[in-house]
Protein backbone atom coordinates (compact mmCIF):
# COMPACT_ATOMS: atom_id res chain seq x y z
CA UNK A 1 0.00 0.00 0.00
CA UNK A 2 2.84 2.04 0.84
CA UNK A 3 3.89 2.61 -2.94
CA UNK A 4 0.35 3.29 -4.23
CA UNK A 5 -0.31 5.80 -0.99
CA UNK A 6 3.32 7.94 -1.81
CA UNK A 7 1.95 7.44 -5.67
CA UNK A 8 -1.17 9.16 -4.95
CA UNK A 9 -0.19 11.64 -2.70
CA UNK A 10 2.41 13.08 -5.77
CA UNK A 11 -1.00 12.67 -8.09
CA UNK A 12 -2.73 14.82 -6.05
CA UNK A 13 0.30 17.35 -5.75
CA UNK A 14 0.45 17.48 -9.38
CA UNK A 15 -3.23 17.88 -10.25
CA UNK A 16 -3.15 20.82 -7.44
CA UNK A 17 -0.28 22.86 -9.05
CA UNK A 18 -1.75 22.10 -12.54
CA UNK A 19 -5.23 23.35 -11.97
CA UNK A 20 -3.47 26.46 -10.45
CA UNK A 21 -0.87 27.00 -13.47
CA UNK A 22 -4.35 26.54 -15.71
CA UNK A 23 -6.87 28.48 -14.00
CA UNK A 24 -8.89 30.53 -16.19
CA UNK A 25 -9.78 33.94 -15.78
CA UNK A 26 -13.43 32.97 -15.43
CA UNK A 27 -12.74 31.49 -12.15
CA UNK A 28 -9.71 33.27 -11.44
CA UNK A 29 -9.36 34.39 -8.48
CA UNK A 30 -10.11 31.48 -6.09
CA UNK A 31 -7.71 32.77 -3.76
CA UNK A 32 -6.08 35.50 -1.87
CA UNK A 33 -3.34 37.31 -4.07
CA UNK A 34 -0.22 38.76 -2.64
CA UNK A 35 0.57 42.21 -3.58
CA UNK A 36 4.13 42.52 -3.26
CA UNK A 37 5.62 46.24 -2.68
CA UNK A 38 9.20 46.70 -2.62
CA UNK A 39 9.16 50.35 -0.11
CA UNK A 40 8.15 50.65 3.29
CA UNK A 41 4.49 51.05 4.31
CA UNK A 42 3.11 55.07 3.84
CA UNK A 43 5.43 55.68 0.59
CA UNK A 44 3.58 56.30 -2.88
CA UNK A 45 4.00 53.12 -4.02
CA UNK A 46 2.40 51.87 -0.55
CA UNK A 47 -0.16 54.38 -0.75
CA UNK A 48 -1.73 53.53 -4.01
CA UNK A 49 -1.18 49.64 -4.07
CA UNK A 50 -3.56 49.76 -1.01
CA UNK A 51 -6.26 51.70 -3.03
CA UNK A 52 -5.83 49.30 -6.08
CA UNK A 53 -5.87 46.33 -3.64
CA UNK A 54 -8.81 47.63 -2.05
CA UNK A 55 -10.88 48.00 -4.83
CA UNK A 56 -9.40 44.97 -6.52
CA UNK A 57 -10.36 43.02 -3.38
CA UNK A 58 -14.12 44.33 -3.34
CA UNK A 59 -14.93 43.51 -7.24
CA UNK A 60 -13.85 40.12 -6.88
CA UNK A 61 -14.58 38.62 -3.24
CA UNK A 62 -10.77 37.85 -2.85
CA UNK A 63 -8.25 39.49 -0.79
CA UNK A 64 -5.01 41.37 -2.05
CA UNK A 65 -2.68 41.58 0.62
CA UNK A 66 -0.24 44.14 0.62
CA UNK A 67 3.03 42.48 1.41
CA UNK A 68 5.80 45.57 2.12
CA UNK A 69 9.70 44.21 1.53
CA UNK A 70 11.67 46.51 0.84
CA UNK A 71 15.16 46.66 0.36
CA UNK A 72 17.99 47.05 -2.56
CA UNK A 73 16.40 49.56 -4.64
CA UNK A 74 13.52 47.57 -4.99
CA UNK A 75 15.99 43.89 -6.06
CA UNK A 76 15.24 42.04 -2.97
CA UNK A 77 11.12 42.10 -3.87
CA UNK A 78 12.03 41.80 -7.67
CA UNK A 79 13.78 39.24 -7.19
CA UNK A 80 11.40 36.67 -5.09
CA UNK A 81 8.66 37.34 -7.50
CA UNK A 82 10.54 36.87 -10.73
CA UNK A 83 10.58 33.15 -9.27
CA UNK A 84 6.81 33.14 -8.51
CA UNK A 85 4.50 30.87 -9.90
CA UNK A 86 3.04 32.32 -12.77
CA UNK A 87 -0.64 32.01 -11.73
CA UNK A 88 -1.83 35.59 -10.92
CA UNK A 89 -1.25 35.11 -7.04
CA UNK A 90 1.58 37.31 -6.78
CA UNK A 91 1.86 41.06 -8.36
CA UNK A 92 5.02 43.16 -8.03
CA UNK A 93 4.26 47.09 -7.64
CA UNK A 94 7.46 48.27 -9.26
CA UNK A 95 9.00 51.49 -10.06
CA UNK A 96 10.85 53.48 -12.33
CA UNK A 97 13.71 52.45 -10.14
CA UNK A 98 13.14 48.44 -10.55
CA UNK A 99 12.44 47.96 -14.29
CA UNK A 100 14.53 50.89 -15.46
CA UNK A 101 17.71 52.51 -13.35
CA UNK A 102 18.41 48.96 -11.59
CA UNK A 103 19.23 47.35 -15.04
CA UNK A 104 21.78 50.57 -15.74
CA UNK A 105 23.62 51.15 -12.60
CA UNK A 106 23.78 47.83 -10.96
CA UNK A 107 26.55 45.09 -11.75
CA UNK A 108 24.92 41.82 -10.29
CA UNK A 109 21.13 42.28 -10.50
CA UNK A 110 19.21 39.20 -9.60
CA UNK A 111 16.58 39.25 -12.36
CA UNK A 112 15.58 40.79 -15.21
CA UNK A 113 13.02 43.17 -15.99
CA UNK A 114 12.23 42.00 -19.85
CA UNK A 115 12.76 38.46 -19.29
CA UNK A 116 11.49 38.05 -15.14
CA UNK A 117 7.94 39.60 -15.62
CA UNK A 118 4.82 40.51 -17.68
CA UNK A 119 3.60 44.43 -17.64
CA UNK A 120 0.07 44.93 -16.30
CA UNK A 121 -0.31 48.59 -16.26
CA UNK A 122 0.89 51.66 -15.16
CA UNK A 123 -0.36 52.99 -12.26
CA UNK A 124 0.55 56.25 -11.25
CA UNK A 125 3.35 59.21 -12.57
CA UNK A 126 4.28 61.50 -9.69
CA UNK A 127 5.93 65.16 -9.58
CA UNK A 128 8.57 64.55 -7.01
CA UNK A 129 9.07 67.71 -4.88
CA UNK A 130 12.69 69.08 -3.89
CA UNK A 131 11.71 70.05 -0.09
CA UNK A 132 13.80 71.81 2.97
CA UNK A 133 12.72 71.86 6.41
CA UNK A 134 11.16 75.28 7.52
CA UNK A 135 13.85 76.64 9.28
CA UNK A 136 16.48 75.90 5.90
CA UNK A 137 16.32 77.95 2.94
CA UNK A 138 13.09 80.50 1.91
CA UNK A 139 14.19 79.89 -1.72
CA UNK A 140 15.82 77.60 -4.44
CA UNK A 141 18.26 80.65 -5.05
CA UNK A 142 18.90 80.80 -1.19
CA UNK A 143 20.27 76.95 -1.32
CA UNK A 144 21.99 76.84 -3.97
CA UNK A 145 23.86 80.25 -2.71
CA UNK A 146 24.18 78.21 0.73
CA UNK A 147 25.58 75.64 -0.98
CA UNK A 148 28.36 76.79 -2.93
CA UNK A 149 29.43 78.71 -0.26
CA UNK A 150 30.00 75.85 2.24
CA UNK A 151 31.34 72.60 -0.38
CA UNK A 152 31.21 69.69 1.07
CA UNK A 153 28.85 70.61 4.26
CA UNK A 154 25.09 70.02 2.98
CA UNK A 155 23.77 66.84 3.03
CA UNK A 156 20.72 65.48 1.05
CA UNK A 157 18.57 62.84 1.31
CA UNK A 158 16.56 59.95 -1.49
CA UNK A 159 14.90 57.00 -1.04
CA UNK A 160 15.07 55.18 -4.78
CA UNK A 161 17.49 55.87 -7.59
CA UNK A 162 15.32 58.27 -9.11
CA UNK A 163 15.23 60.71 -6.78
CA UNK A 164 18.39 60.16 -5.95
CA UNK A 165 19.18 61.58 -9.63
CA UNK A 166 17.23 63.99 -9.81
CA UNK A 167 19.59 65.62 -6.73
CA UNK A 168 22.45 64.69 -7.85
CA UNK A 169 21.48 66.43 -11.11
CA UNK A 170 20.38 69.14 -9.37
CA UNK A 171 23.88 69.72 -7.94
CA UNK A 172 25.73 68.95 -10.70
CA UNK A 173 24.03 71.37 -12.62
CA UNK A 174 23.85 74.31 -9.82
CA UNK A 175 27.48 73.98 -8.94
CA UNK A 176 26.80 72.51 -5.49
CA UNK A 177 28.73 69.93 -4.10
CA UNK A 178 27.18 68.06 -1.29
CA UNK A 179 27.05 64.88 0.92
CA UNK A 180 24.47 61.78 -0.15
CA UNK A 181 22.67 60.07 2.81
CA UNK A 182 21.00 56.78 1.29
CA UNK A 183 17.18 56.04 2.59
CA UNK A 184 14.94 52.93 1.94
CA UNK A 185 11.61 54.72 0.54
CA UNK A 186 9.75 58.14 1.51
CA UNK A 187 9.16 57.49 4.98
CA UNK A 188 12.51 57.46 6.55
CA UNK A 189 13.89 60.41 4.02
CA UNK A 190 11.22 62.52 4.80
CA UNK A 191 11.34 61.74 8.67
CA UNK A 192 15.40 62.82 8.64
CA UNK A 193 14.46 65.76 7.12
CA UNK A 194 12.28 66.37 9.68
CA UNK A 195 15.32 65.31 12.26
CA UNK A 196 17.18 67.99 10.26
CA UNK A 197 19.55 65.04 9.66
CA UNK A 198 19.73 66.30 5.89
CA UNK A 199 19.27 69.75 4.56
CA UNK A 200 17.38 68.94 1.79
CA UNK A 201 15.35 65.98 -0.31
CA UNK A 202 13.61 64.93 -3.40
CA UNK A 203 10.92 62.72 -2.54
CA UNK A 204 7.51 62.51 -3.97
CA UNK A 205 4.56 64.62 -2.76
CA UNK A 206 2.52 61.36 -1.06
CA UNK A 207 4.83 61.74 2.03
CA UNK A 208 5.87 65.15 2.45
CA UNK A 209 2.92 67.24 1.26
CA UNK A 210 1.02 66.85 4.73
CA UNK A 211 3.87 68.17 5.87
CA UNK A 212 4.14 70.91 3.62
CA UNK A 213 0.72 72.14 4.47
CA UNK A 214 1.02 71.51 8.13
CA UNK A 215 3.77 74.37 7.88
CA UNK A 216 6.77 71.58 8.81
CA UNK A 217 8.55 71.99 5.67
CA UNK A 218 8.80 74.43 2.52
CA UNK A 219 9.24 72.80 -0.97
CA UNK A 220 11.40 75.10 -3.22
CA UNK A 221 10.74 73.40 -6.65
CA UNK A 222 9.27 70.36 -8.73
CA UNK A 223 10.77 67.90 -11.02
CA UNK A 224 8.95 68.50 -13.96
CA UNK A 225 5.52 70.69 -14.99
CA UNK A 226 2.96 68.49 -13.58
CA UNK A 227 0.08 69.78 -11.72
CA UNK A 228 0.84 70.03 -7.79
CA UNK A 229 -2.70 71.10 -7.08
CA UNK A 230 -2.26 71.76 -3.50
CA UNK A 231 0.70 74.24 -4.49
CA UNK A 232 -0.28 76.21 -7.31
CA UNK A 233 2.22 78.62 -7.69
CA UNK A 234 5.48 75.86 -7.05
CA UNK A 235 7.97 76.03 -10.23
CA UNK A 236 9.92 73.27 -11.97
CA UNK A 237 13.87 72.73 -11.06
CA UNK A 238 14.06 73.94 -14.65
CA UNK A 239 12.77 77.25 -14.08
CA UNK A 240 14.05 77.97 -10.56
CA UNK A 241 17.27 76.67 -11.47
CA UNK A 242 17.38 77.76 -14.93
CA UNK A 243 18.88 74.69 -15.76
CA UNK A 244 17.06 72.54 -18.93
CA UNK A 245 18.80 69.43 -17.74
CA UNK A 246 16.20 69.15 -15.01
CA UNK A 247 13.36 69.77 -16.87
CA UNK A 248 11.82 66.32 -16.28
CA UNK A 249 13.19 64.02 -13.73
CA UNK A 250 10.00 62.46 -12.37
CA UNK A 251 9.30 58.70 -11.28
CA UNK A 252 6.37 56.48 -12.22
CA UNK A 253 4.36 53.56 -10.38
CA UNK A 254 3.27 50.29 -12.04
CA UNK A 255 2.04 46.92 -11.38
CA UNK A 256 3.49 43.91 -13.42
CA UNK A 257 3.14 39.70 -13.12
CA UNK A 258 5.86 37.12 -13.11
CA UNK A 259 6.66 35.98 -16.69
CA UNK A 260 4.62 33.65 -18.34
CA UNK A 261 1.09 34.53 -16.36
CA UNK A 262 -1.42 33.74 -18.68
CA UNK A 263 -2.68 36.59 -20.77
CA UNK A 264 -6.30 36.68 -19.68
CA UNK A 265 -5.55 36.62 -16.25
CA UNK A 266 -3.13 39.91 -17.03
CA UNK A 267 -5.67 41.57 -18.69
CA UNK A 268 -7.87 40.96 -16.04
CA UNK A 269 -6.63 42.78 -13.29
CA UNK A 270 -5.25 45.45 -15.87
CA UNK A 271 -9.42 45.72 -16.95
CA UNK A 272 -10.06 46.29 -13.19
CA UNK A 273 -7.48 49.01 -12.33
CA UNK A 274 -8.91 50.42 -15.96
CA UNK A 275 -12.19 50.33 -13.83
CA UNK A 276 -11.26 51.65 -10.98
CA UNK A 277 -9.46 55.14 -12.38
CA UNK A 278 -12.77 55.43 -14.56
CA UNK A 279 -14.25 56.24 -10.44
CA UNK A 280 -13.79 60.16 -10.32
CA UNK A 281 -14.15 59.44 -6.19
CA UNK A 282 -10.58 57.43 -6.70
CA UNK A 283 -8.80 59.51 -8.87
CA UNK A 284 -9.68 62.20 -6.01
CA UNK A 285 -8.43 60.03 -3.41
CA UNK A 286 -5.06 59.77 -5.16
CA UNK A 287 -4.63 63.13 -6.22
CA UNK A 288 -5.06 64.47 -2.63
CA UNK A 289 -2.26 61.79 -1.65
CA UNK A 290 -0.02 63.54 -4.30
CA UNK A 291 -0.48 61.05 -6.61
CA UNK A 292 -0.93 61.72 -10.23
CA UNK A 293 -3.17 58.21 -11.34
CA UNK A 294 -2.69 56.76 -15.21
CA UNK A 295 -3.17 53.07 -16.33
CA UNK A 296 -2.37 51.35 -19.95
CA UNK A 297 -2.60 48.84 -21.86
CA UNK A 298 0.52 46.01 -21.08
CA UNK A 299 1.74 46.76 -24.87
CA UNK A 300 1.67 50.37 -23.53
CA UNK A 301 3.23 49.93 -20.50
CA UNK A 302 5.85 47.49 -22.07
CA UNK A 303 6.83 50.71 -24.73
CA UNK A 304 6.63 53.74 -21.60
CA UNK A 305 9.36 51.00 -20.12
CA UNK A 306 11.48 50.80 -23.19
CA UNK A 307 11.38 54.64 -24.46
CA UNK A 308 12.26 55.40 -20.09
CA UNK A 309 15.42 52.88 -20.43
CA UNK A 310 16.31 54.68 -23.74
CA UNK A 311 15.67 58.23 -21.84
CA UNK A 312 17.51 57.61 -18.71
CA UNK A 313 20.49 55.42 -20.18
CA UNK A 314 21.11 58.94 -21.61
CA UNK A 315 21.11 60.69 -18.51
CA UNK A 316 23.17 58.02 -16.68
CA UNK A 317 25.72 58.12 -19.25
CA UNK A 318 26.16 61.71 -19.83
CA UNK A 319 25.88 62.65 -16.28
CA UNK A 320 28.73 61.35 -15.41
CA UNK A 321 26.90 60.62 -12.26
CA UNK A 322 27.90 57.00 -10.77
CA UNK A 323 25.43 54.89 -8.50
CA UNK A 324 26.16 53.09 -5.83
Amino acid sequence: MRPFVAFAMVMFAMCLSSSSHGEDAASWPSQPIRMIVPFPAGGPADIVARVVAERLSGAWGQAVVIENKPGANTAIAAAQVAKAPANGYTLLVVMDVTMVLNPLTSKNLTYDPVRDFEPISLLAKNTSLLTVHVDGPKTLAELIALGRANPGKLNFGAGIITTRLAAELFNKETGIVAQYVPFQGSPPTVQALMSKSVDYIVDGQAASLPLIQAGMFRALAKTNDGPVPALPGLRSLAVEAGASALDDVSTWIGVVAPAGTPRAIIDKVQAEIARTYADPAMIDRLRNAGLNPVANRPEAFARFIQTETKRWGKVVKESGIELN
